[in-house]
């Protein structure tokens, strides 16, 4: 026990004396995309942590003149082909030091969207120190940048009505522990007086209840498409994807019991759902009922939703984490497919063809259509990224409630 406080002790003073050196060094560093603040006394001005340029290539820059070696890691190998023909580059790459002590390299040209990275400084990992967007995990942390196409995206603030993304603290009963759950309420929610319907949108492994807002946007995209008259204004819930205490009260403990699932489809059918049709204007019927998810939110969207399609008429799997036999994991739905098309108004899979989890997509959509059950298969380019997660909900939630 001393000896593991002892190196945790030791690692910890580490990280601090980077991070100090890092904050030292970035102190006049502006933050973000063609903008920042200026220097301090006699401080020059710096330029921007990251730069993206007219033809959209990105170049990153960290001051860190102690430091022996630095690697910028991101998730642009999983890009698509970058603009040109040019391969995208790689997961990590060694960064060059200048005679000022910062350390520069270039990445692209990138297709628009908005990309995750991180740096490697002397073997550690950390989030850009000059950067306030970050991509807060319930395990890690990233830095975030965009790269803008020539007009604005989905997920991009638009000069639009807009809804309100409220914070909700409940005590579930069936997990014994306070969680929190974000709600999104379209524009003019609060001069309604009609019910309407929700969707129940599930975060994936590594993310919070937080994630699908402050990383996938999904309050702006609802705004943009409500506003082009694309989507019917909906509730969005957010609820927190383990049966753990919410990592936004205390740190996360693990990945959870092995019956995870079952007791955080518990904690949504039992204390969630009843919770928010007493707070909020909600229909409580199945028509106006959704599931969704990404990763392991999308697996949880399966067990749960194919398993009481009494209570969710529309149901979406954005990458799931669904793997081996569909038929099997999901005996009791594929056998009875009249009764699945009588209840189903929109089954949703979409999947990146160079996702992991791909295979497990590809079979449940092959069962699917053995079995004559009315869906919809979404294959996309791209891997395992929110950059396809928002555009799943994009055009996912257009089809809801119709």
């Amino acid at each position: 026990m001393k000896r593991n406080l002892h190196l945790a002790a030791a690692a910890f003073t580490a990280l601090c004396l980077i991070f100090s050196s890092l904050a030292s060094a970035q102190d006049a560093t502006p933050a973000g995309r063609g903008g920042g603040r200026g220097g301090r006394g006699n401080v020059a001005p710096q330029p921007p942590s990251y730069e993206v340029r007219p033809d959209r290539t990105v170049v990153f820059r960290l001051a860190a003149p102690d430091a022996a070696g630095v690697r910028l890691n991101g998730d642009f190998q999983q890009a698509p082909p970058a603009i040109g023909g040019t391969p995208p580059p790689s997961a990590s790459r060694d960064m060059t030091k200048g005679d000022d002590g910062v350390w520069t390299i270039t990445v692209g040209p990138l297709h628009p969207a908005v990309y995750n990275y991180s740096f490697t400084v002397n073997g550690i990992r950390n989030i850009d120190p000059g950067n306030p967007m970050v991509k807060l995990g319930d395990r890690s942390s990233e830095s975030m940048f965009e790269v803008p196409s020539d007009k604005p995206a989905v997920y991009d603030i638009q000069h639009v009505p807009h809804g309100t993304v409220h914070i909700n603290w409940y005590h579930s009963v069936s997990l014994g522990a306070p969680r929190s759950i974000y709600v999104y309420t379209p524009p003019g929610y609060e001069k309604g007086k009609s019910n309407l319907p929700v969707l129940y949108l599930l975060h994936g492994s590594g993310d919070t209840e937080a994630g699908w807002v402050n990383i996938g946007r999904a309050n702006l995209i609802l705004d943009n498409l409500v506003a082009a008259g694309a989507a019917k204004p909906m509730i969005v819930v957010m609820p927190y994807g383990r049966p753990l205490p919410a990592v936004m009260l205390v740190p996360s403990v693990g990945r959870g019991p092995a019956n995870a699932d079952d007791l955080f489809g518990n904690d949504l059918l039992q204390d969630v759902i009843p919770y928010v049709e007493k707070l909020y204007r909600v229909s409580t019927k199945a028509d106006d009922r959704a599931l969704a998810g990404l990763s392991m939110g999308g697996g949880q969207a399966l067990r749960i939703g194919l398993a009481h399609l009494d209570a969710f008429h529309y149901i979406g799997a954005f990458s799931a984490a669904a793997r081996g036999d569909p038929e099997e994991a999901f005996k009791d739905f594929f056998a009875d497919p009249a009764a699945a098309n009588k209840k189903l108004k929109l089954f949703y899979i979409a999947c990146g063809k160079e996702d992991g989890l791909f295979a497990g997509s590809q079979a449940l959509n092959d069962a699917l259509e053995k079995h004559q059950i009315k869906h919809r298969f979404a294959p996309s380019e791209e891997g395992h990224v929110w950059r396809n997660w928002r555009d799943y909900l994009a055009d996912f939630a257009p089809r809801l409630f119709r």
